[in-house]
C-alpha cells in the first residue's frame, strides 16, 4: 500500500513539471479567481492590507482511498506577479470523490512572506502554518484579526469530496512557457 501512496505522490509532483499551463493561461485563470474571490464581502479590503498572496484558480482534489491534488497558480505582491507555484498533495484513507476549487493563500505578516519566496520547496504545517478560514456564503471576512501570518481561503467549490486540509501540501515554484 506504501508503494501505491509514494507512487501517487512522485507522479503528482512529476507532473507539475511536465503539465505547466503557460504564463498567460495562468495570469488569465488567476484574474479570473481573483475577481470571484473580490466579490465576497470585505475581501478587496483584506487584500489591500496584506504582505501578498498565491492565488491557485484551479485546483484537482480527487481520490478513492488513495487521493491527490494539484493546482498551479502566482504569487503577486503589491498586485504584481513575482512567480508561479505549483500546489500538490497525496493523501491515504478513507476518502472518495472529485473536486475542483480555488485557493488563495494570504501572508500577513513579512517574515511569513520572505520565508515563503527564500523557501526550496514549501509544505504546510512544516514550514509554517496556514490558518483555513471558513467562509460560507453572505459571510463577510473584514471580521479577519490579522494575528496569523497565513490564511488560506477555499472558495468557488465544484464536486464532492469530503474534508479541506492544507496540511502536508507542498508548494513548489514552477517556470511556466
Amino acid at each position: 500500500m506504501f508503494k501505491k501512496f509514494s507512487f501517487a505522490i512522485f507522479s503528482i509532483l512529476i507532473a507539475s513539471q511536465l503539465i505547466a499551463k503557460p504564463v498567460s493561461v495562468l495570469e488569465a485563470e488567476a484574474n479570473a479567481a481573483l475577481a470571484v474571490f473580490k466579490s465576497k464581502p470585505g475581501a478587496a479590503n483584506f487584500l489591500s492590507q496584506i504582505k501578498g498572496y498565491l492565488v491557485f484558480p484551479s485546483v484537482i482534489k480527487g481520490g478513492f482511498v488513495v487521493g491527490g491534488e494539484y493546482g498551479e497558480g502566482v504569487l503577486r505582491v503589491n498586485n504584481r506577479t513575482i512567480g508561479y507555484y505549483s500546489i500538490a498533495s497525496g493523501s491515504i484513507g478513507f476518502q472518495a470523490g472529485l473536486q475542483e476549487a480555488s485557493y488563495l493563500i494570504a501572508f500577513v505578516s513579512q517574515r511569513a512572506l520572505d520565508n515563503f519566496i527564500k523557501s526550496d520547496g514549501w509544505e504546510a504545517g512544516v514550514d509554517g502554518t496556514i490558518t483555513l478560514v471558513t467562509w460560507g456564503a453572505g459571510k463577510d471576512i473584514s471580521s479577519i484579526s490579522y494575528e496569523k501570518p497565513i490564511y488560506g481561503f477555499v472558495f468557488d467549490s465544484k464536486g464532492l469530496m469530503g474534508g479541506v486540509s492544507l496540511e502536508g501540501t507542498k508548494f513548489t515554484r514552477i517556470n511556466p512557457k
